[in-house]
């Protein structure tokens, strides 16, 4: 029998074009001849829906479509849907009123609804908040194969290989003890670098220990600040790799079960990528086009200062929407440097991007004069100095209200996580692209993709000029980093160097180390208050930040809940 994935990319809450996104990839599956096309959880209105899943509308046109959908799809073919199902019981007994549901369809009909049975409520996922779980194992038979079908959380619950379970039902096991032939699982995971590698080991130690074949079914695509990155694949008894789909890319791969060997065979495997620094590059590639298009725009901006982070952004657009919808502006202050301009410059010229140059000299002038009187008698700092961020972020987002271009903001990780950016300023926009990207990795990824400029037909850099060797120039990977905001300032006068700053933060926010530990792997007692305290200072910019897309596992975004207002100082070194 003939397995085959729909990687599917939806657009959230457009329900008649991701049926017709499963129509064709089920007359496509059907045309090789598969028996069974498998398609991500939550494909019918793409995931995450949020709040729309509050609306009863929303939820009757779904059934409505999800009826329609059966009707239209190849007879001979079953298409597992991911939908939603209405909780009956909710009424009488309690509970939320919807089930997280995977429909099975065949012959016109909706033939069985399965219930996700483990619902997350870490990092980014909330589905306590509309969901009731589903209390017993799902599986079906088809052509005399029993498959189990579990839904994206339903496989990480295994207790051999966590050390422990996070929840009381481990599902896989609940279908081991069933005995099924195949279990599949349709997920919408999103991405965050190394997590495919992780997937593929939990699954291979499942596929093993319960010697059951496993099909992984995942959404690709940008979904708000959420990136999903595919790369679908299929595992044997043996947890051998039979399949894998691209990577940040719709995709639709078969895999065939051998009914005598009641196990997967070997189909087509797409390569892994060769670095982090690669990965990550395609992650924002997709994550920023599928922005701009399912937001509606068609064109973006953002302000080139020279520097390696509007860099990295630019040549990121470029790739991702096209070099005739991209537009840099300069915006020199008496304090740029020359080479800034001309840094800018080379980089527009190497992306064969469109600039246009907006001094602010005379509009410092007259924001000077106007605070004159009121500011008499103190000293230049950093009132003065965030005046030009902000007129500059007035003069971007004037741009992008006349002519409608999507503006980017360019901070880094490193600068949002102590507060090294200004409000109004330099955080406008309505997309921040790096915002996850720590400075040491854009400098990192920016060597990378300088070094595959030659092979720019392969590493997706097409829209890019060919006649330079490098794309980000030479000038901005070795120069002091600077906001340039007063004569001579560089970054590393207000923070520690951004190598320090980097591990601190790693082991701060993402391994929750405590100040002790992260004094005893070497840091100065010092810094790592000053650190800390800036981290949590910040707090009010984050939350105020425009979206940004997400590449780690803890992102300052919708997974990152923290009070504003608090005195907590318990973590700091001196405390």
């Amino acid at each position: 029998m003939k397995i085959a994935i729909a990687q599917l990319n939806p657009i959230i809450g457009d329900l008649l074009g991701n049926s017709k996104e499963i129509l064709e990839a089920a007359k496509k599956a059907a045309s090789v001849g598969a028996r069974l096309l498998l398609t991500p959880e939550l494909s019918l209105c793409g995931y995450p829906p949020r709040d729309l899943l509050l609306n009863p509308s929303f939820v009757q046109a779904m059934d409505f479509n999800l009826q329609q959908l059966a009707r239209d799809l190849p007879p001979e073919l079953a298409v597992l849907v991911g939908t939603v199902d209405e909780n009956i019981k909710a009424h009488s007994n309690g509970g939320k009123t919807l089930f997280n549901s995977i429909a099975l369809l065949e012959k016109g009909q909706v033939q069985q609804i399965f219930h996700k049975r483990l619902l997350p409520t870490y990092d980014v996922f909330d589905e306590n908040r509309y969901f009731e779980p589903g209390l017993k194992a799902n599986y079906f038979s088809l052509d005399d194969i029993n498959i189990g079908v579990t839904i994206c959380e339903d496989l990480w619950n295994d207790e051999e290989f966590w050390g422990k379970r996070s929840y009381t039902t481990n599902p896989i096991a609940d279908l081991a003890i069933l005995g099924v032939d195949l279990v599949v699982n349709l997920s919408a995971s999103p991405y965050s670098f190394g997590k495919q590698r992780f997937r593929e080991e939990m699954l291979r130690h499942s596929a093993v220990r319960y010697q059951q074949p496993v099909v992984y079914a995942n959404q690709v695509g940008g979904n708000d600040d959420l990136i999903f990155d595919g790369r679908s694949f299929a595992l044997n008894r043996q947890g051998e790799m039979v399949c894998r789909a691209s990577g940040f890319e719709k995709d639709l791969v078969v895999v065939e079960f051998d009914e005598v060997q009641r196990d997967l065979q070997v189909g087509s495997i797409a390569p892994r990528y060769e670095s982090e620094d690669e990965e990550i590059w395609h992650a924002l590639v997709l994550g920023l086009r599928d922005y701009v298009r399912k937001c509606s725009f068609s064109k973006v901006v953002l302000g080139l200062s020279g520097g390696i982070d509007s860099s990295l952004v630019a040549a990121v657009a470029t790739t991702a929407v096209g070099q005739e919808n991209v537009l840099g502006v300069l915006l020199p202050s008496p304090y740029s440097s020359d080479h800034s301009i001309g840094d800018a410059l080379a980089l527009a010229n190497n992306l064969g991007i469109k600039t246009h140059i907006l001094p602010i000299g005379k509009l410092m002038e007259g924001y000077d004069n106007t605070l004159a009187e009121l500011f008499a008698g103190t000293e230049f700092g950093l009132a003065e100095e965030n005046l030009q961020s902000r007129i500059r972020g007035n003069l971007l987002m004037a741009i992008s209200n006349k002519f409608g271009h999507l503006l980017l903001s360019t901070g880094n990780k490193s600068e949002i996580a102590v507060g090294y950016c200004t409000l109004y300023g330099d955080m406008n926009g309505g997309l921040a692209a790096i915002a996850d990207v720590p400075k040491t990795r854009v400098y990192s990824i920016c060597r990378w993709l300088n070094n595959q400029a030659l092979l720019s037909g392969k590493w997706g850099l097409e829209q890019m000029s060919s006649n330079s060797q490098s794309i980000i120039p030479e000038n901005v990977l070795t120069k002091a980093p600077s906001a340039e905001l007063k004569p001579g300032q560089v970054d590393q006068d207000s923070l520690p160097s951004y190598d320090v700053l980097d591990d601190i933060l790693e082991r701060l926010i993402h391994r929750h180390q405590s100040p002790v530990q992260i004094v005893a792997a070497g840091h100065d007692p010092v810094t790592v208050d000053r650190v800390i305290d800036l981290v949590a200072r910040a707090e009010f910019k984050r939350r105020q930040a425009p979206p940004g897309l997400k590449i780690t596992d803890r992102a300052f975004g919708i997974g990152w809940r923290m009070p504003i207002a608090s005195k907590w100082v318990g973590m700091k070194y001196s405390s």
